[in-house]
C-alpha cells in the first residue's frame, strides 16, 4: 500500500514521525463511455483554447486566473517552497470527546503508521487517548490546502479523519413543520428502537445491489435476457400507532432468541 503523505504529529512538545495510507477504497464497478452506433471508447482530448492543438501532460502547468484571460503560473515547488515545518507538520491544537462533533464535518479517512523512531510516542499517544476516551482536533496542509483533523484512537492504531470546515457546511435547506406525537406513540417508538437494537458489526454488511450488477453483467455477456426485477408487495395502509405496534412484533420474531437453560429432574431434587 503506498504511503499518501509523510508528516508527524505534535503532541506538546512530542514530535513523532508518521506516515498516512488511505483507509477506505471505491469497490463500486465502474463503466466507460461508448459511441452508441458501434461501442467504441469515448476518448477525451484537451485542446488549447489558443491554439487549438492536443497537449499532453507534460505541457500542461497549473495557473490563477486573476483577470478575465489573465493568468499567473504557479508550480508545485513553489508551492511546497512557502511551507514551512509547521505547516507539514500535524499539530494537536485540543483534545475533545468524539461526539461533540458531527458527522456532517467527517470528509477522508487515513491510518496513521509510526516511522521508524516513533512507535513509542504513537502507542503511548494511542492508550492516553483511549484511557481518557477522547479525540484529538489538530490541522495540518495537505496539498495546496489547509485541513482540519480529527484523530480517533482506535484497538489497532490510530485514524485520522480530515474535517470539513464550518463556511463548507451548507444550512439545512428548509424548515418543515413537527407535529408533536403521542407520548403512547413516543413510547412506541421507543421499543421499537429497542427491539432492533444490536451490536454493529461490519463484516455482516454487503453491498448487495453491487451483486445484482455483476449478475447482470455476466447474463448480458452470456447472451441472457434481462428480467425486469419482481417489487416487493407493498402491505396495507396502516396509521402510526398501528405501524409502530405491526413493526415491534416483527421485530421481535426476527431476532434470535436468546437460549434458556434448563435443569435436569437431579439437579431440580437435588436443589
Amino acid at each position: 500500500m503506498a504511503v499518501m503523505q509523510k508528516s508527524a504529529i505534535s503532541f506538546g512538545l512530542v514530535y513523532i514521525p508518521v506516515s498516512l495510507y488511505t483507509a477506505t477504497q471505491d469497490t463500486d464497478i465502474s463503466f466507460n463511455q461508448l459511441h452508441k452506433a458501434d461501442k467504441s471508447r469515448i476518448r477525451y482530448k484537451k485542446v488549447c483554447a489558443h491554439c487549438g492543438k492536443e497537449v499532453g501532460p507534460q505541457d500542461i502547468v497549473r495557473g490563477f486566473e486573476y483577470a478575465k484571460d489573465r493568468y499567473v503560473v504557479i508550480t508545485d515547488e513553489e508551492i511546497e517552497r512557502i511551507k514551512t515545518e509547521k505547516d507539514r507538520t500535524i499539530t494537536i491544537m485540543s483534545f475533545l470527546s468524539l461526539d461533540e462533533i458531527s458527522p456532517v464535518y467527517y470528509e477522508k479517512s487515513y491510518h496513521v503508521v509510526p516511522q521508524k523512531g516513533g512507535g513509542k510516542a504513537l502507542e503511548l499517544l494511542r492508550l492516553a487517548m483511549l484511557k481518557a476516551k477522547k479525540a484529538a482536533l489538530g490541522k495540518t496542509v495537505m496539498g495546496n490546502s489547509e485541513k482540519l483533523l480529527l484523530i480517533i484512537p482506535r484497538e489497532k492504531g490510530l485514524l485520522i479523519e480530515t474535517l470539513l470546515f464550518f463556511d463548507d457546511i451548507k444550512d439545512f435547506p428548509a424548515d418543515y413543520e413537527k407535529p408533536v406525537p403521542s407520548a403512547a406513540e413516543l413510547q412506541m417508538a421507543a421499543a421499537l428502537i429497542e427491539s432492533m437494537e444490536e451490536p454493529f458489526s461490519p463484516e455482516k454488511y454487503k453491498d448487495e445491489f453491487q451483486e445484482k450488477l455483476k449478475k447482470l453483467i455476466a447474463d448480458k455477456i452470456a447472451g441472457k435476457e434481462i428480467v425486469e426485477a419482481k417489487e416487493e408487495r407493498a402491505g396495507k395502509a396502516l396509521d402510526l400507532m398501528e405501524a409502530l405496534k405491526a413493526s415491534v412484533k416483527r421485530a421481535g420474531e426476527k431476532k434470535p432468541q436468546k437460549a434458556v437453560r434448563t435443569r435436569s429432574a437431579k439437579q431440580r431434587k437435588e436443589a
